[in-house]
């Protein structure tokens, strides 16, 4: 297992394909606002996000930058790429060459996972039991790139759930991690996800500039700041004092994969939501947005607290209340924003306030706390 808990400069190259990912993904649920539309764009980024969080696990036991294991990287990277390429198309005319992109890199991650467990029985077995889940949800995707309609996206829900589930199934007994290191990946991966919704702001604005499209970008920086201060002030020190508290071995690798390989990509999903909403508003503030695109400003921002308040449960095991409110009040106004034709604007305004007032709230509200947890006098938050 590596020693050090630094993240790597090829780890964020790696990471800077991811990007691209991301933004396809965005980009296909925004050229189709849709609810298909929606549910291609999470199933297509829950497909790479876990091919992303299989290198996360792996760089906790091998060093990414040395020997050969560089040469590998460079392999997936560029497999990756070419999987992000295929996004806009990857349930038709792209789908096997998708298919094939992703089997790239996951086999690359189980060759890479199998020599470093050469030595170590107990994670070979893991690994073994990932290597099938993978091969079974790679083989789905061949068979789905086939098909179309709901046997296609019933067939990609299928693989999703297989290949994300191995871990779950066949144990955690056998993994290692860095707590440090792998909590500094998944904090970094938010960091990359929210700016993307950073860039949505930018893609989605008209050439020529006017009050309405500023006063957007600034609400959307607004939105995307307190989003980064809902995971970065407290709960991202809280989960990472955690991790490393938590004695090393099952327990620990059942908290990392529940807390960071499935909750983060809640939290990813739904700023990939709001990048969605984001794009729609800036291209024209001053008209209503309509039921989907409205769902997925409010809503991306409502499954990212969520997200939050999972995330504390599970570590905490404690429910953070006003976060849940928060998310409540962001989905009942979907249905409200739609029904009264409020402008995009105004949606995003009132979207800005909400965050902005539960920012305050919290600390106003657990100013002593806080304090204690960011310099590290006391590790929970109230």
């Amino acid at each position: 297992m590596r020693e050090g808990e630094r993240v790597t400069p090829l780890e964020l190259f790696f990471d800077l394909v991811f990007v691209l990912a991301l933004t396809q993904c965005t980009t296909l649920m925004a050229r189709t606002p849709t609810w298909e539309g929606i549910l291609k764009g999470l199933l297509v980024l829950g497909m790479l996000w876990w091919s992303w969080v299989g290198y996360a696990w792996l760089t906790s036991v091998i060093d990414p930058e040395e020997g050969t294991v560089r040469l590998a990287m460079f392999a997936a990277m560029a497999a990756l790429l070419v999987a992000a390429l295929c996004v806009p198309g990857a349930f038709g005319t792209e789908a096997f060459l998708f298919a094939c992109a992703y089997g790239i890199v996951r086999a690359a991650h189980i060759v890479l996972f199998t020599i470093a467990s050469r030595d170590d029985a107990a994670l070979r077995r893991s690994v073994t039991g990932l290597g099938i889940s993978t091969a079974i949800g790679v083989g789905l995707l061949v068979i789905a790139a086939f098909t179309g309609g709901a046997l296609q996206l019933c067939l990609w829900g299928l693989a999703l759930v297989l290949d994300a589930g191995g871990p779950y199934l066949f144990g955690a007994d056998g993994w290692k991690l860095v707590p440090g290191h792998f909590a500094e990946r998944h904090g970094l991966i938010v960091l990359i996800a929210l700016g993307e919704s950073i860039v949505a702001l930018g893609v989605g604005a008209k050439v020529e500039l006017d009050a309405g499209i500023v006063a957007a970008a600034v609400l959307g920086v607004v939105v995307a700041a307190a989003l980064w201060w809902v995971y970065f002030d407290v709960t991202a020190i809280v989960a990472e004092r955690r991790l490393s508290q938590t004695p090393e071995g099952r327990e620990r690798n059942e908290m990392a994969r529940d807390s960071y390989s499935y909750l983060h990509f809640l939290m990813v999903a739904g700023i990939a939501l709001l990048a969605v909403g984001l794009k729609r508003t800036l291209e024209d503030v001053q008209d209503p947005l309509q039921l989907v695109p409205a769902a997925a400003l409010l809503g991306g921002a409502a499954l990212y607290l969520l997200a939050h308040v999972a995330f504390r449960l599970r570590n905490m095991h404690t429910l953070s209340g006003r976060r849940l409110v928060c998310a409540i009040v962001l989905v009942a106004l979907v249905p409200v924003t739609v029904a009264l034709g409020i402008s995009s604007l105004a949606t995003l305004g009132i979207l800005a306030a909400t965050l902005t007032a539960l920012i305050v709230y919290e600390v106003l509200r657990f100013a002593e706390v806080r304090d204690r947890v960011r310099h590290g006098i006391d590790p929970r938050p109230g």
